[in-house]
């Protein structure tokens, strides 16, 4: 394990630790707080189609964006997990269409589109667990939003890329690997600081 490895995984079990401490309640008022920003983001109000992502357990919570951005006539494209940790997609066609999936995920239950289909979005926004001020995103360590940021590289695609977040999880400094990308924005409960 290099010093940058060692770095996130300390970062990671700090940040994940200040999840647990959150309350029920403390995750409902960060996702509306949420919701309501992103959904001012001009990259959000613009977009056809938005690849996003199910919250689950303590995350900021995506639902209530994922349900006002389908309400918009956006079409909503969610990750399913491969046996890999490769992401495939499927629209998002409703809450009722989400099904318990592995590692505690929800995932939708229809037809999938491959993961080729996140080509197509406007904008992505990505789980992590911090962002520094340089845009560089801290994510769970296993892969799969770098495969999907890989792939829009290398088609020439460049979506906005978004991160949801609680305020503490904006740091100075997260350690960079080679493979890692920066984002465009963070959206807090506080609100929207972005990079460039």
């Amino acid at each position: 394990m290099n010093d940058e490895t060692s770095g996130k995984a300390s970062i990671r079990r700090e940040l994940l630790a200040s999840r647990a401490l959150l309350t029920s309640r403390d995750v409902e008022d960060a996702a509306a707080a949420l919701a309501a920003s992103a959904l001012e983001l001009p990259e959000l109000a613009g977009a056809r189609t938005v690849a996003a992502y199910v919250s689950v357990g303590r995350e900021p919570g995506t639902r209530a964006l994922l349900d006002t951005l389908r309400a918009r006539g956006v079409r909503v494209l969610l990750p399913v997990l491969l046996p890999d940790n490769d992401l495939d997609w499927a629209a998002y066609a409703g809450p009722e269409h989400l099904a318990p999936a592995g590692r505690g995920l929800r995932e939708p239950d229809g037809p999938r589109l491959g993961p080729a289909a996140v080509l197509d979005a406007d904008a992505v926004l990505l789980p992590g667990l911090a962002v520094d001020g340089r845009g560089m995103r801290l994510g769970r360590g296993g892969g799969s939003y770098d495969r999907v940021l890989a792939r829009l590289a290398a088609a020439g695609r460049h979506p906005a890329l978004v991160v949801l977040l609680y305020g503490n999880e904006v740091v100075a400094r997260v350690p960079e690997e080679p493979h890692d990308h920066p984002v465009d924005a963070v959206v807090t409960p506080a609100g929207t600081r972005r990079f460039g």
